[in-house]
Formats: C-alpha cells, structure tokens, sequence
C-alpha cells in the first residue's frame, strides 16, 4: 500500500514526518506492507482530491510502479473525495480514521467492545454508503431482499439504521450492567489507566498487580478495558482499570461509542495519565490525551502523570526530562518502569497517600456486641487502634467518608472526629 501525508503548512516538518511515520506503524498493525509514501504541504484541502491535482497524478504513477493495491491518507476525506480518488488511482482508498475502525475490528476481544466497534464502523460508514456500498458484505454480511421501488443503496440505508438502533439499544443495557458493577465497588479507591496508545498502560497494571495481561508492542494491542485489585502496602488496595488508548484524531465515532467503557474513567477517584517517557514527541502525545480527556468531558478529574519506559533513558536524559516536566506541569509527576519493579515503589507510595487522603480519621465507640459493623470497620476502613471497655468497643479508625454518615445514623454509636 502507499501512505499518503497531507498535513497543514504550518505542522513542524519533524512532526509531520512523526504523524507519517505513526501511519506506517498503524498500517503494520493492520497487518499490510508500506511500498511508498507521498507527501505535500497544504495551505488548504483540495476540494476534488484533498491533495492538489498535481500530486494526485504523481500518485497514480506511484500505484502504478509500485503495483499497490490500497492507498491510505493520514487525513480524513470526504465521502466525495474518497470517490474522485478511487476513480483517478482505480484501487481502493482509506483515511485514517477507517483505517483505525479496521485495527479495532481485528483487536477487539469482548462481546461489548466488538459491538461498540461495529457501531463506529457502520455510523462511519453511512454517509460514504454511495462510494463503498460494494465493501459492504465485508462489515455485515448479506442484504435482505429489496422492498418494492427501492434501490439497493436505499436498502443498505435501512438496514445500517437499523443495525446501528439495536447496537445502541444493546450498548445501553451493557452500560446499566457496568453501572451495577461500580455501584458495588463504592467505598474502594479506584485509578484509571489512560494515555496514548503504546504508552504501556497494560504493562503497567501487570507489573502492578501480577495479572497475567495480554501485552504487544504494538498501536491498540488491547482494547478491551480490565480492572485489577492492587497491594499499595500498609493494608492498602486500589483497584485499577486499563482503558482503550488514545491516538491523534481518533475517530468521534469511535470514541462516542466507546463512551460506556470510558465511563470507569469517570468514576475513578483519580487518572493515571500514563506517557512514554522515551518517545521524543510526548508533549504533543501528552496534549492529544488531554483533548480526548477534555471531549469525554474529564478535564477536571484528578490526574497524575506516570512517565513509563524511563529504563529507555540514559541518566542525563532522565534529569532533563524530569526538568522539563518541572516546567511544563503543575501536576504531581512520577518516573516508572514497568520492568522494574523496584521504580512502581514510588506509585504505590503515592496512590496510598492519596487513599489516605479520601479517608476521615475518626474515635467510634459501639456495642460489644454489634459485631457486624465492627466487621464494617475492618473491612472498610483501616483500624489504628482498639480498646474494649465494659460492653463496648472503642474503635481509632481511618474510614471512608461515606461510611462515617451510616455510622452517625445508628443508635447507641459515638462518632468523633480526630485532629
């Protein structure tokens, strides 16, 4: 296939040769072999072929001599652009976003994730039905028969809208299944997992937890989200979620119908903004994240930058990445490796302070013999201290707030906060 990169004039050169070389890499994902890639510099889309008329004849004759059979632009095209080039160059042709849709359809494991997948493609799909009708059978099988006077794209219309209602009709009962789930973890400090793709998120949370994850040093190795329970130390746990990961203009479509999976995002106490500290444009990785962050409306959520892979780094690499990020962000920072365990000491040390944090420090004195919520107390909080004093138990306890309002509510309980 041939890689066509047609970015603004204004991009800086070393990032557009980046945002190419990022569509070489999804390509390879995709399981196809790059054989020649063009370039141009645009003040604006051409209206006909996005890139100019000149350039689109240098890219026939590169189909040509190369015998490439797809062609794959790094920016979106409109549903007429994509036709007018199919007609000039004869072969088949892809943007970005389809071809991302494509890599989730082959990566996607659960039933869920393949359902949010098929939503994108098919909402992607629908206003392009005119020039790719005939790739169809490949996303969803046969067409029924044609109704009276129909034309048959007007039947695959109806038939995608019908699909894409029962999806989101399905979608919707797996969230509420989802929000079930979270209702039952209320109480425990939970962390989410985002970042770009390839950050090594997955690898993260193995090392963290000990769970034997699927992980590839690939774009989008995983999609499907996974939440593990992590030893912060001290009686500490925290449960952790791995999320899809982020890309530059990863399709809306995909990330509206990802949104249900995401949701553990938003309910997570905190973000671990996961970044490959030895990639050489992390700050423009950094931003992309935070754009998607900001769209899934998440911008204000607590979030701690983890910089992963610092086993990459020299020593005076690391302190100038360290410096930087100094000066670049407000937020707290920590520098891991997910292959040395010894560099995650410094995240659990963190994540356990800021579970402490969530906690009120309170005096509870209760009946002897209310052993179920001083079962409550062990189970929920953690117990500093305990004294027993004449048919009743003195209890010095860090608990989570929530438990502290049921606590107030029995009868026959003292609560007292402590300084």
């Amino acid at each position: 296939m041939v890689l066509v990169g047609a970015p603004e004039r204004d991009l800086e050169p070393r990032l557009a040769d980046e945002h190419l070389q990022e569509l070489g890499r999804l390509t390879d994902t995709a399981g196809a072999r790059v054989v020649g890639a063009l370039r141009q510099r645009l003040d604006r889309p051409n209206p006909r072929f996005y890139v100019g008329e000149g350039k689109a004849e240098e890219l026939r004759a590169m189909v040509g001599e190369r015998r490439a059979d797809l062609v794959i632009f790094d920016e979106e095209l409109s549903p007429a652009q994509g036709k007018n080039l199919e007609e000039l160059l004869n072969v088949r042709v892809m943007d970005r976003s389809e071809l991302i849709l494509d890599i989730f359809a082959t990566r996607a494991r659960s039933r869920e994730a393949r359902m949010q997948v098929e939503l994108a493609q098919l909402e992607y799909l629908l206003p392009r039905l005119r020039r790719m009708w005939r790739h169809l059978s490949r996303i969803r099988g046969g067409i029924g028969l044609r109704g009276p006077g129909e034309t048959q794209l007007e039947t695959d219309r109806r038939l995608i809208g019908a699909r894409i209602s029962d999806l989101k009709e399905k979608l919707r009962q797996v969230a509420k299944a989802r929000e079930i789930q979270r209702r039952s973890r209320q109480g425990q400090f939970r962390a989410a997992l985002v970042g770009y793709t390839n950050a090594g998120k997955s690898s993260l949370l193995r090392a963290l937890s000990g769970a034997n994850l699927f992980v590839e040093d690939r774009l989008f190795a995983t999609l499907d989200s996974a939440t593990r329970s992590v030893d912060l130390g001290s009686g500490y746990e925290a449960l952790i979620t791995d999320t899809v990961g982020f890309i530059r203009k990863l399709p809306h479509h995909l990330v509206a119908s990802f949104r249900s999976t995401l949701e553990e995002a938003r309910e997570a106490d905190v973000l671990l903004h996961v970044i490959d500290a030895s990639h050489p444009d992390w700050e423009e990785q950094r931003q992309v994240v935070g754009e998607v962050l900001e769209e899934l409306s998440l911008r204000d959520t607590e979030r701690l930058l983890v910089f992963n892979k610092i086993d990459r780094l020299t020593h005076a690499e690391e302190e100038a990445l360290r410096g930087r990020v100094r000066a670049l962000e407000p937020r707290p920072a920590v520098f891991v490796s997910a292959l040395d365990a010894g560099s995650l000491e410094a995240l659990r040390d963190t994540l356990r302070a800021r579970t402490r944090a969530r906690l009120a420090h309170v005096e509870v004195r209760l009946p002897a013999a209310d052993g179920e919520l001083l079962a409550a107390l062990y189970r929920e909080g953690e117990v500093i201290r305990r004294a027993d004093e004449n048919g009743s138990v003195l209890v010095v306890a860090r608990v989570p707030w929530a438990m502290v309002g049921r606590l107030r509510s029995r009868a026959q309980v003292e609560v007292r906060e402590v300084a």
